[in-house]
Order: structure tokens, then C-alpha cells, then sequence
């Protein structure tokens, strides 16, 4: 690393002059001054935003699909709860003036209300308050609207925009194709329309949730229809249609009338305390939209699943995608900072990412002790992101020094790792060989994370023979899936700007971080991806998910952070640190952009990103030898 700066140094300070790398660039180069002003504002924003208890906890972006879906089951609750019930927490005692009164009407009604007043101009609604309109989330909230206030005319002019927008974009043809084969999402969603009555339930794939009530090892065989972490709907939705629309066979009809309640047993057993699955309001929502169409509820899930819903709910009226980010968002703000802790510091965030490690096997996905999930709470399932970022910043945070309980964990974490890696070599997120559909099999981005996890932790812990292994195994899929113009297609990140949403920058600087860190960045393989993103360096000196995309404070973050370490790169730099340090001087720095995926392609932000982001491109020019 003192060789990438000592170079970097020489280039930075050496008159400002253009070298003509990165074409229509502004290729000015800021001042050590700057950059340490900007270094220090963006360290001491991220470092303020610890929490009390020593972590990060973030603050995810508010969620038009969310707010429609919990509005939603929200509204079938009320329609389906069996009677008053006083102190069952579902209704309030009968009031003496009149009928009783659902107890959370007037979530339902802020709820519509919100999503009134953040409808885009075309009609549609996106994910974020900064996305653009999409299909699934327009349908999803025209379908709320119908269902909550069918004799309302409050709301005409929403509704007659929204129709014309899903007219005009393809309506329920769109949504299928918008998903393809993985009907994890795309089933949902038609079915809470048909709960609304603007979808036939002919048009509702029907789930087998019978298939839960098999042994869970066998699932991967069996090649469900949906994801592995989307167990609760298949369950959830394949009942509520089951209920509506018979299959035409009558052996299968009874087969599935038979695993009615195992399947509920199941559902039940995996729910986490809390309630809420994943943590995510969406997938907890279309379970309990669904048990409370057929009348179920009061079944102790609904019952969980709706005080989820109502805990979740944002000051606004709104909902988020997910409770949050705790432990995802803390193990990139330590690795962002690295070093720049106390003693003090460093042991409580130790402790507390420690104490994160899943140390027995998970009862939804049945993983293997030994990971880690993107939050501290029940709802979290470990996964082969959250891993690799937990046990490198466990890795700086030891700063070389390796306790017992630090190598403990690590070992556990990279065991685990191995134990996920898919037979083409990559790394899928949850679940080993389940399959196609994109959250279960291999990604670049993940895989990635994972190698560098494993390679740097090899270098305090000898992991063996084994590890060697799968690192290789790891480099020789990331070498296949690399695209022809030298890009890498990321899982997790997107850009609504880009074609198809996918964000090849993402991608390919997550790639690249990996070789990196192997001592491979000067390969023909990597060097072909630096070019790639020299390419697509915008005129402005930032970048965007590819070429024409707007820049982002993440995304150009994110290509500074990986061509720092190339030397054939440094003007292309010099363009990107530039525009990084026009907006922190701006005031503009803490711009999130809606580049994250969560699940499925659905759309959020995240307020801690850019800082996070940015601290990663800035922090190795903080140091005195940069200043010198």
C-alpha cells in the first residue's frame, strides 16, 4: 500500500497537470489541503453517526412498496379479525358511541396518505422517494388504494394517474416478465392485487407449499420456485391461493388441503421473535395479508407478523424496505475508518460484532453456525456478504494482533464460508446449490468479498490447504464471468439509470478490490477491468452505474477507491478525488443515491453509503506521508 501512495504522492503533487487519461475529464487535482479537509469532515460525520452502544445502525430510505404492502395486510386484518377481542392487541374494546373501531385505522390511512402525496408525475411509484416509477410498485400501491377505500373519492386523481401508468406500461404481463422464472416476487405481488380485485387468481401461479413440509435438506432437490429465503411466501402465498383457486387435480387438491397445518407449523417455527421475517416489512406483509384472507387472522404468525407492522412504521406513515442495516453498516464503516479508533473503541466494536456470530444452526435457512447477517436483530439470516465484511473488520480492528476470541470467530467465519462455496467456484448468498434464480446461485460481488475475507485472513490464521483450494476456485469463476468489454455484473447494487438496472461499476470495483488484495491487480484479467472503468468515467470526473449514468458520491467513490491502486489509473483519479472533494466543500457528500438492491430488485438507500463510500476513497491520502 506505501508503494500505491508513494506513487500517488508523486503524481498529486507534482503541478496539476492534465494527463489526458480519462477524456472530458476535469483532470484538475485537488490540494493535499483539500483532500485532508475533506478526510476529516467525512471521517468525523461517519464517526458521529455511533450509536450510544458503540455500533452503526444507519437509516434506511422509506419505501413506497413497503408502505402499500404493510397497508395492505393491514387491511385484510381488518376485514378478517374474528370480532372484537379486548386485550388480544389486534382491535380496541367496542366503543360505547358506536361499532368498534379497528385499532390501527389510522395507519391505513397515513399510509394512503403518503403514498398520495410521493406519487411521481407520470403516474407510477418507485421504490424510493428518488427512484423512478416501476410496475410492481405501482400495481402494488394502486391495488392498496382500491382495497382500503373502494367508496372513497378522496383519492380519484391518484388512482385515474396510477391506472394510466399500468395501462400504458403493460400491467400484469409486465410484472411476470419484469421477474421472469423467480416467482418470489412476482406471485406476491399478483396476489395482492387479486386480493384487491383488479387481478383474476387465474393469473396467480400457484406455490407448492406443500413442499415445506418435506425435510429442509432436501429443498435444493426439490427446485422450488422461489428463493431460499422466501420460504414464508411460498407458504403464505401458495395457502391464500390454494384458498381462492383449486388446483383442477383432485389428488393434488387434497395433498395440499393435507399440508395445510404442517406447512402452518413450519411458518410458525421459522418466524423470528420479533415477528417480522427478514426483518423486511414486504415479505412479513404479504404473509400476513395472506393468513387474513383466509380468515387466519389470528393465528399466532398474523398476530406476530402485524405488531411487526406496526412497530415498523415511520413517523411519516411510511414504511422501510427493512428495520435496518446494524451489523452491514458497521462492519463497512470499520473497514472504511480502519485504524482510526481508540483502543476503547476498537474493543467495544469488537465485542459487540462478536457477539453477532450466528453459533448455532439457523432455523430458517438451516446455515451452519459460523456467519453473520446484515442486522443485530431475530429477523437477520447470515449470508456470504455480511460474513466477509464482519471478519475484515474484525481483521482491522486486531490491527495485527489476533486475540483468542478474535481468531476464534474468524476461523468459524472462514469454515463457513468454504462450506457455502457453490461447486462452479463462486459464492452465492444464503444457500448452497439451490439453484438459478439469482439470490441462490453464484455472484461476482460476494464472491469477491469472500476472497479477499478468506486471502487476508489466511495471512494471520493459517486456514490450510482447504482454503488455498477454494481461493482459487473463487479466482478461476471470477476469470469466467468477467463480460467481453472487461466489466464484472454485480448481485446486490443497481443503477436505474443503467440498462436493465444492472450497475457494472459496482460490479467491477468490488472485483477488482479482490484482486487487489491478492497481488493481482497488474494481471491482463484485472487490468482489463481498470480500463473498463477509466472508460466510463463521466465528463464531470465521477461515475455513475456505466457510462451516461449520472455520478454518485458511491459510485465514484467506489472506482477512486480501486484505481488508486493502479498506477496506469492516477489521472483518472485525480478527476474522481476532485469531483469526491467538490462535494464535501458543496455540502453534498451525504447525497444518497438508490443504488441498493434488496431482494428481487427492490430499491433502497441508505443514508450512512456515501460517507462510507467516500471515507474509503479519501482515507489512504489522510495519511502524514501523503502530507509530506
Amino acid at each position: 500500500m506505501a508503494t500505491q501512495i508513494d506513487r500517488f504522492t508523486s503524481v498529486i503533487q507534482a503541478n496539476g497537470t492534465d494527463h489526458g487519461d480519462s477524456e472530458g475529464a476535469d483532470l484538475s487535482v485537488p490540494s493535499p489541503e483539500q483532500i485532508r479537509r475533506a478526510w476529516d469532515s467525512v471521517r468525523d460525520t461517519l464517526k458521529s453517526r455511533r450509536g450510544e452502544h458503540g455500533h452503526w445502525e444507519g437509516k434506511l430510505s422509506t419505501s413506497a412498496l413497503s408502505t402499500a404492502t404493510a397497508v395492505m395486510a393491514l387491511e385484510q386484518v381488518r376485514r378478517h379479525i374474528p370480532g372484537v377481542q379486548p386485550g388480544d392487541g389486534i382491535v380496541l374494546p367496542p366503543n360505547p358511541s358506536g361499532p368498534s373501531q379497528f385499532r390501527w385505522q389510522h395507519l391505513i390511512d397515513g399510509g394512503l396518505k403518503w403514498l398520495a402525496e410521493h406519487q411521481n408525475e407520470d403516474g407510477g411509484w418507485g421504490d424510493t422517494v428518488k427512484s423512478v416509477s416501476n410496475i410492481s410498485t405501482t400495481m402494488l400501491a394502486y391495488a392498496s388504494f382500491l382495497a382500503a377505500r373502494k367508496d372513497n373519492e378522496e383519492y380519484s386523481g391518484t388512482l385515474r394517474s396510477a391506472g394510466n401508468y399500468i395501462n400504458t406500461s403493460g400491467g400484469v404481463d409486465a410484472v411476470i416478465a419484469r421477474y421472469g422464472k423467480d416467482k418470489t416476487f412476482s406471485v406476491p405481488i399478483l396476489a395482492h392485487c387479486a386480493l384487491a380485485g383488479i387481478v383474476s387468481w387465474d393469473k396467480v401461479t400457484s406455490l407448492p407449499f406443500e413442499l415445506s413440509c418435506i425435510p429442509a435438506r432436501f429443498y435444493a432437490a426439490v427446485q422450488l420456485p422461489v428463493v431460499s429465503y422466501a420460504l414464508p411466501a411460498l407458504i403464505a402465498i401458495g395457502q391464500v391461493k390454494h384458498h381462492f383457486k383449486r388446483s383442477r387435480n383432485y389428488l393434488l387438491a387434497q395433498l395440499r388441503d393435507v399440508c395445510i397445518d404442517p406447512s402452518l407449523r413450519v411458518l410458525e417455527r421459522i418466524q423470528p421473535s420479533f415477528g417480522g421475517f427478514l426483518e423486511a416489512t414486504p415479505l412479513t406483509s404479504f404473509v400476513v395479508m395472506s393468513l387474513a384472507a383466509k380468515e387466519l387472522a389470528d393465528h399466532p404468525v398474523a398476530i406476530r407478523g402485524t405488531q411487526f407492522i406496526v412497530a415498523s412504521v415511520l413517523p411519516d406513515g411510511s414504511w422501510p424496505i427493512d428495520t435496518n442495516l446494524a451489523t452491514w453498516v458497521t462492519t463497512l464503516s470499520v473497514n472504511a475508518l480502519a485504524g482510526d479508533f481508540s483502543s476503547e473503541e476498537k474493543i467495544q466494536i469488537r465485542d459487540w460484532l462478536l457477539g453477532q456470530q450466528y453459533l448455532q444452526v439457523h432455523p430458517f435457512t438451516n446455515a451452519a453456525p459460523g456467519g453473520w447477517a446484515w442486522t443485530d436483530l431475530p429477523g437477520g439470516v447470515p449470508d456470504a456478504d455480511d460474513t466477509p465484511g464482519a471478519m475484515l473488520a474484525l481483521l482491522n480492528l486486531a490491527d495485527g494482533k489476533i486475540d483468542k476470541a478474535t481468531g476464534t470467530a474468524l476461523t468459524k467465519g472462514a469454515n463457513w464460508l468454504r462450506q457455502l462455496q457453490n461447486r462452479d467456484g463462486g459464492w452465492p448468498t444464503f444457500c448452497r446449490g439451490w439453484g438459478t434464480l439469482p439470490f441462490d446461485r453464484s455472484s461476482c460481488d460476494i464472491t469477491a468479498h469472500c476472497l479477499r475475507a478468506l486471502f487476508l485472513c489466511n495471512q494471520h490464521i493459517p486456514l490450510g490447504k482447504g482454503a488455498e483450494l477454494a481461493i482459487k476456485r473463487g479466482l478461476r469463476f471470477l476469470e469466467k464471468q468477467q463480460t467481453s468489454d472487461g466489466s464484472w455484473l454485480p448481485l446486490w447494487f443497481g443503477n436505474q439509470h443503467a440498462p436493465d438496472d444492472i450497475n457494472p461499476v459496482y460490479g467491477t470495483s468490488k472485483v477488482l478490490a479482490a484482486y487487489r488484495d491478492l497481488g493481482q491487480i497488474d494481471s491482463s484479467i484485472a487490468q482489463a477491468g481498470c480500463r473498463w472503468l477509466k472508460n466510463v468515467q463521466n465528463p464531470d470526473g465521477g461515475w455513475g452505474g456505466t457510462s451516461r449514468s449520472p455520478s454518485s458520491v458511491e459510485e465514484t467513490s467506489l472506482a477512486v477507491e480501486i484505481l488508486r491502486s493502479d498506477v496506469n489509473s492516477q489521472d483518472a483519479v485525480n478527476a474522481g478525488l476532485q469531483w469526491i472533494v467538490d462535494q464535501v466543500e458543496r455540502g453534498k457528500i451525504a447525497e444518497a443515491a438508490p443504488i441498493g438492491f434488496y431482494f428481487a430488485k427492490l430499491w433502497y438507500f441508505e443514508e450512512l453509503y456515501p460517507l462510507i463510500f467516500a471515507a474509503n476513497a479519501l482515507r489512504p491520502y489522510s495519511t502524514p506521508k501523503f502530507q509530506e
